[in-house]
């Protein structure tokens, strides 16, 4: 029978870990819905509690008429162990199978050597390094600014340093809006260019930690033949998985819902088997 709770957390992550402790479950045992996001404010300003309902259980329930009977009949003298073995079963079901680490390990590998050549140094790259030195002295990062030049229109720019996760943020959330600003403030006076920042090789790392997910979803889809809705994501994130899964067979993926809490839904497609 499905069944759920409702737990909070300074984030999602958080909210959805506190949930998972509790019901000794594993991520993809249980279905999550955000009831309330978690508001950081500007740059981590501001912030309010994030509000989850995990769902969990199985929902075929023809199996649970056949097996929770037997146990009394054979303990008819202990009626309170059926109940006690029922709550401990998802703790053996996680024991067996220890996953989240899995989803997270991508994210934890050393950023990938990146050839950007040498820095570029004109007008569109002075405007940045002087915007970003600015800002970050506002934040108090000591974190050096290097600009790079991959192709015409596009600047590549890496902010290097020591614990530069409080420029990240949770989920890239603080480092895309610096380069929103960053962008903002550098094409504002004509001469539009395309604006990329990364710090600690966070981009790549995140790229390959959603291609993992999506893989992995999309294996449960095919094996249960059941819609999986992802959590929100950003445009490029949700541009990631659906790259990843298109020309997986069995699988489609489409978007839902509005900005900032549009989804990606990974879907059972028998035409495409």
């Amino acid at each position: 029978m499905r069944e759920f709770i409702d737990v909070t957390g300074k984030t999602e992550d958080e909210a959805i870990s506190k949930a998972l402790a509790q019901l000794g479950l594993d991520r993809d045992d249980v279905s999550v819905e955000i009831l309330e996001r978690a508001k950081s404010g500007f740059l981590g300003l501001g912030s309010c509690p994030a509000k989850v309902r995990v769902s969990y259980g199985e929902e075929e329930e023809p199996i649970l008429p056949v097996t929770a009977p037997a146990v009394p009949e054979k303990k008819p003298d202990q009626s309170k162990k059926p109940a006690a073995e029922k709550r401990s079963a998802p703790e053996k079901k996680a024991e067996r199978k220890p996953r989240p680490e899995k989803i997270e390990k991508p994210e934890k590998a050393p950023a990938p050597v990146q050839d950007l050549g040498e820095e570029v140094d004109d007008e569109k790259s002075q405007a940045i390094r002087k915007f970003l030195t600015g800002l970050l002295a506002q934040m108090e990062s000591e974190a050096t600014v290097k600009v790079y030049q991959p192709e015409k229109g596009r600047y590549k720019v890496i902010l290097e340093g020591e614990n530069l996760g409080a420029l990240i943020g949770r989920r890239g959330e603080t480092l895309d809006a610096i380069q929103q600003l960053t962008s903002y403030s550098v094409n504002r006076t004509g001469g539009r260019v395309r604006v990329q920042l990364d710090a600690e090789g966070y981009r790549d790392k995140r790229e390959q930690s959603l291609q993992h997910l999506a893989k992995k979803v999309a294996a449960k889809v095919v094996k249960y033949r059941r819609s999986v809705t992802l959590e929100p994501m950003n445009a490029y994130e949700r541009h990631v998985i659906h790259t990843a899964l298109q020309d997986v067979p069995g699988v489609t993926t489409y978007s839902t819902g509005v900005d900032p809490n549009r989804r990606v839904i990974v879907a059972y497609d028998r035409d495409k088997k």
